[in-house]
């Protein structure tokens, strides 16, 4: 009998064995797809009650806090940057530490490793105390994490809302790809807001990589922190997410759950785990009145200006309405002078090419730092960019990029970072020197046309500068290579050349540095793909 060899593990299988189990292969897969696509929609959206951010946030203390300075300033908001894991990290915590009335929070991400279970035990806390929480969370990163939220979701205080769900916890694959114009639109907003008095807004998901404490890779990212009228403008972008049809209560996707005992139990559990984590280092259990002293110290750092937040609808996909990146648009449009970028994901498309030969004509001086290839987490999205960057170059864009032993991030990061490796996750915009855009926008397609997302937009001469501190620490020599064109002494040809400097020395590169040719392979044949339009 004739047998057929399957590659791999050289069994041998008759025609009629191989027949059956193509058979088998297909009726699982018919099996999965009518699972997966009988239930391709939203899940129900019964039991789901419309709510909105608390309405009298001056009467709390954290309302009360910066009341004089608000009186001083009219119209006005208060901000300052927070630029290092170990500020951003306390602040979340600690405004949750604070909280008295409401805690919202809006998440594309929000991992369960140690800085992720800390900040959910803090907003556990918070809840035992009486205040409301409302955790929207996007649910394509929550597929090995959703259980774990659904639990929290038991108290009677916190209600949890996944953004545009999966129907099918199981066979998600099949689902995706049966009703992939759907999933394929994300929530990626960050917003964490506390008595409608306080909200942070930035580049930071909630994570160990994303505060400087995780041993393997940690991010350059720069958060937001406001008081004044720009919160309540953050306040109703989250209730327009959260009473969306896409909003969906956990419980109706996650099934499962606990008791009232079993909850207590789990509960227990966290607070116990976080009381052991002696080695975390950043404090946890901080007092009212140390946070209060803390703010009382950082009253005199915000700078107090005209701030708006910019937020696509939900339902962007369907009304085809890119309501930040058309104001984007319109902002540079307007500038004659200058616009720095730091984008840890960019994807020029042609008609940022056509815009970038525009300034440049006109004389408008543009500068960008985005991610290497050694420091870029996601390869199809460099492969992409670095398909460009020869005509970037050519339209006259400064163009920087991250190195993965940049000292400066390495002084912004805990102990537990070691010798981790850094990467680039800021989204922020200075132009003209006066007008600055912070938030979770990335220069590329997917946050045009296809994910949700929030900014925060600030008019100030004041504020710009602070944030251009910030920004042209990115670009130092000893913490980015300069990238550029240059003319082949030899045979005349134009190549792309990385400058930087090591221990005061000038270093250059002629392929992406510190990378292998394998990695570099793949930047190659990725870039072949036609996949521009999903990055």
């Amino acid at each position: 009998m004739t047998t057929i060899a399957i590659a791999g593990n050289g069994a041998a299988v008759s025609p009629g064995r191989w027949s059956g189990l193509v058979r088998a292969l297909v009726l699982a897969l018919l099996g999965a797809w009518l699972l997966a696509g009988c239930a391709t929609n939203v899940p129900d959206l019964q039991y789901r009650t419309v709510s909105n951010a608390f309405g009298t946030p001056e009467t709390t203390e954290l309302g009360q806090f910066f009341a004089a300075e608000m009186a001083a300033n009219p119209g006005l908001s208060g901000l300052t940057l927070m630029t290092t894991g170990e500020t951003s990290f306390r602040s979340r915590a600690g405004l949750a530490n604070l909280a008295e009335k409401t805690i919202d929070a809006q998440y594309y991400i929000w991992d369960v490793d140690t800085s992720g279970s800390i900040l959910a035990e803090r907003i556990l806390r918070a809840a035992d105390r009486g205040v409301r929480v409302r955790l929207l969370l996007d649910h394509v990163t929550t597929k090995d994490t959703d259980f774990r939220f659904a639990r929290l979701d038991r108290h009677p205080n916190i209600e949890i809302r996944l953004f545009n769900p999966f129907a099918n916890r199981t066979f998600r694959e099949f689902e995706l790809a049966f009703s992939f114009e759907r999933l394929n639109h994300r929530m990626h907003n960050k917003a964490f807001i506390v008595d409608n008095a306080i909200a942070i807004v930035g580049g930071r998901n909630i994570g160990d990589n994303y505060f400087g404490v995780d041993a393997a890779a940690n991010y350059r990212d720069l958060d937001l922190a406001m008081v004044g009228p720009v919160v309540q403008d953050v306040s109703k972008s989250f209730d327009v997410y959260w009473n969306s049809e896409l909003a969906v209560p956990v419980a109706a996707v996650i099934k499962e759950r606990l008791d009232a005992e079993e909850f207590e139990a789990a509960k227990e559990q966290l607070y116990g785990w976080v009381q052991a984590q002696t080695d975390f280092p950043y404090p946890i259990d901080v007092t009212g009145d140390a946070l209060l002293a803390l703010l009382e110290e950082r009253r005199g750092d915000l700078i107090w200006a005209p701030a708006r937040a910019l937020y696509d609808a939900p339902d962007k996909l369907e009304t085809q309405e890119a309501a930040i990146a058309d104001e984007l648009i319109g902002i540079g449009g307007e500038q004659d002078h200058e616009i720095v970028f730091e984008a840890g994901y960019f994807v020029p498309t042609a008609e940022v090419h056509e815009r970038d030969q525009a300034k440049w004509r006109k004389g408008v001086r543009q500068r960008l730092l985005t991610n290497s290839l050694a420091t870029n987490d996601v390869i199809a999205v460099h492969a992409a960019y670095a398909r460009s960057r020869r005509e970037l170059l050519a339209n006259g864009v400064e163009l920087y990029e991250l190195r993965p032993d940049a000292p400066e991030l390495k002084r912004g990061w805990s102990l537990l970072a070691g010798r981790s490796q850094a990467s680039l996750h800021t989204k922020a915009i200075v132009a003209d020197r006066k007008i600055v855009v912070i938030g979770s926008f990335n220069l590329d397609p997917r946050s045009i046309g296809l994910n949700t997302e929030i900014v925060i937009l600030v008019e100030s001469t004041a504020f710009a500068e602070r944030v251009l501190a910030y920004l042209d620490e990115g670009v130092r020599p000893d913490n980015s290579y300069h990238v550029m064109l240059e003319t082949d002494a030899e045979t005349g040809d134009e190549r792309i050349v990385w400058v930087t400097e090591i221990d005061g020395e000038e270093v250059r590169y002629y392929q992406e540095p510190l990378v292998g040719p394998w990695r570099r392979f793949l930047i190659w044949a990725i870039g072949l793909l036609p996949i521009q339009d999903q990055l």
